[in-house]
């Protein structure tokens, strides 16, 4: 059997055409494909046009904006109509008050004290240390209706931040020499008209800049020349995509979003984002689909890289894993389900405070589109402003320091939902903390 099969073997490779590649010592090839070339810089061409080809496929089929699907989605979506129905009768300050006072309730009958004294029983007290992230929200306005976005952004939003107040945040910029990162956030603030020329400004500065993109926004129509300007000011792309299947990207971001997010991603690895030694961070953002904890960071990492790697070609740095805060529309879908009680339980319950050192509250201040002034962006979706700061504003703005260095030393505000970024190895905006 063994013979007849080398036989067979034999006659196959003397009818084959002679290659020119890897050769014996006698001058021949090894084996009939063993011709590879020696110019092995060459090889990665044909997987580029590969990916090329791929990402104009998936282009030609998600070619206009996601606005109208985004604004179809809030429509007939119940978690937004009950949302823009309870805004209607109660108001924005009311309902996030109301808000609130469900999660004291869900905590009280658990027989759980506030944040603030829980933490000060475990012999704790958050005070801000030398500032080193500004985050600045610089609008609501979004192409996307997220269910579970903590700022409610859609497309039906147009709140956004003046040239005044962007004046004043480059100004406070220049002015604190500890800070190291800008992160620019919104909405999509790439839609925001102060966008650009904060980016210029941060680099110029030589701090790192980060963009919080959604990724559907680098093929909005008018964005075209999006993915080269923040490639060529070596911006940070910190990008969401909840998950790797197109199923639950859609159940959670809305029809249409997995493929725009996908060829978003391409068109990034296509301009060196997250290639090996390109100075082009690209890092991705994963948040749990309904009320639990995010999976192992390191290990959901590893399968984030094989799954888009195999089915996408697509390659990026890191993953961040963040919980889901139990506010805004996610708290609305808790509350809906009966649910927000067992979830602030299992925020309770699994504390750990090992993720106190890294809590982002303690080196970042938070500016929203209006220059009010908070220690997180949670905080300041719910209106906790930083007290005791400035000129004595119950609600500073970057219009009543001098300087950041004012904020260093001063106790940091806390709510129930600061019970998220505590649990399991934690949450911030640069992922696990513990």
């Amino acid at each position: 059997m063994l013979r007849s099969a080398a036989v067979g073997a034999l006659r196959w490779q003397r009818s084959a055409p002679l290659l020119i590649g890897a050769r014996s010592s006698g001058g021949s090839p090894v084996t009939p494909d063993f011709n590879t070339s020696v110019n092995v810089h060459e090889h990665s061409i044909s997987l580029r046009d590969k990916r090329s080809a791929r990402m104009e496929e998936m282009r030609s089929r998600t070619k206009g904006s996601l606005v109208p699907s985004s604004l179809q989605h809030i429509e007939e979506d119940e978690e937004h109509k009950l949302t823009a129905e309870n805004l209607r009768k109660m108001g924005q300050t009311r309902l996030t008050l109301e808000e609130r006072k469900k999660r004291r309730r869900a905590l009280d009958a658990l027989g759980v004290p506030s944040f603030h004294q829980f933490l000060k029983e475990q012999g704790v007290e958050l005070e801000k240390r030398e500032l080193e992230v500004l985050q600045l929200n610089i609008g609501l306005y979004c192409n996307q209706a997220c269910n579970h976005c903590h700022v409610e952004s859609s497309p039906k939003r147009s709140e956004s931040m003046s040239a005044e107040v962007a004046d004043r945040c480059i100004q406070l910029l220049k002015g604190a020499p500890s800070i190291t990162t800008l992160d620019i956030t919104g909405g999509a603030p790439e839609l925001n008209p102060q966008f650009k020329r904060l980016v210029q400004a941060g680099r110029e500065l030589g701090v790192e800049v980060i963009d919080r993109c959604n990724l559907t926004v680098l093929s909005e129509p008018g964005q075209e020349g999006l993915a080269q300007f923040l490639a060529d000011h070596k911006v940070r792309v910190v990008a969401s995509l909840p998950c790797y299947s197109e199923k639950n990207v859609d159940t959670q971001r809305g029809a249409g979003v997995f493929e725009k997010s996908i060829e978003g991603l391409m068109q990034l690895n296509q301009l060196g984002y997250g290639q090996p030694g390109s100075g082009l961070m690209l890092d991705l953002v994963y948040n749990p689909l309904g009320a639990f904890l995010p999976p192992d960071q390191t290990a959901l990492e590893a399968e984030y890289k094989r799954r888009l790697a195999d089915d996408y070609g697509i390659v990026f740095n890191s993953l961040f894993t963040l919980s889901n805060m139990p506010i805004k529309r996610f708290a609305d879908f808790l509350h809906k389900r009966d649910e927000l009680k067992g979830y602030m339980e299992l925020l309770v319950r699994n504390f750990n405070i090992g993720t106190v050192p890294g809590l982002m509250c303690t080196n970042l201040v938070s500016i929203g589109y209006t220059g009010e002034m908070y220690d997180c962006d949670f905080n300041q979706q719910l209106a906790v402003p930083l007290p005791g700061v400035g000129r004595g504003s119950a609600n500073p703005t970057v219009f009543d320091v001098d300087s950041l260095a004012e904020l260093k030393g001063r106790k940091v505000a806390t709510d129930e939902h600061c019970f998220g970024c505590t649990a399991g190895n934690g949450s911030s905006c640069q992922g696990a903390t513990a």
